[in-house]
């Protein structure tokens, strides 16, 4: 099963236009850095806009840069703005009502998906961008706040 790479992908943008700080900087630089085409990195910078987290300009001094400062950008505002989609899908097509399982499984799994996905916004919402461009420029791996 493949996983979305669409929220690290973002959050490295993000990182990216941080360390600019107010400078727009173009598709391509950002492809680069990424190692992905600019077709992607726009797509991605256009959900990023509709979230309120990045701005852009067009023309020859335009590119993106950030909204607002890294310290009032958190990771949960980063994946809900993105079209990840739900940590599972559901059936494709409705269970066979006449078996007691199929008949409850749906809004058993629906109610452990809204509860996996407060945990994630719960979890995601302890880390400001600041925090990661924090721990790129310490070179650490890995993070442990809030660990549980």
């Amino acid at each position: 099963m493949a996983a979305n790479s669409q929220f690290a992908m973002a959050v490295h943008v993000l990182t990216m236009l941080a360390q600019k700080q107010d400078e727009n900087v173009k598709s391509d630089c950002i492809a680069a850095s990424v190692n992905t085409n600019a077709v992607v990195i726009r797509r991605l910078l256009g959900h990023l806009h509709n979230g309120g987290l990045v701005v852009s300009q067009t023309g020859a001094s335009g590119g993106t840069r950030l909204s607002r400062s890294p310290e009032e950008i958190d990771l949960a505002q980063v994946y809900d703005s993105l079209a990840c989609g739900e940590v599972f899908a559901l059936h494709p097509r409705q269970p066979n009502r006449d078996c007691p399982v199929g008949r409850n499984i749906e809004s058993v799994l629906c109610n452990l998906q809204k509860e996996i996905d407060h945990s994630i916004d719960e979890k995601l919402a302890r880390y400001k961008l600041s925090d990661i461009i924090n721990l790129i420029e310490q070179g650490k791996e890995g993070t442990s706040k809030g660990a549980a």
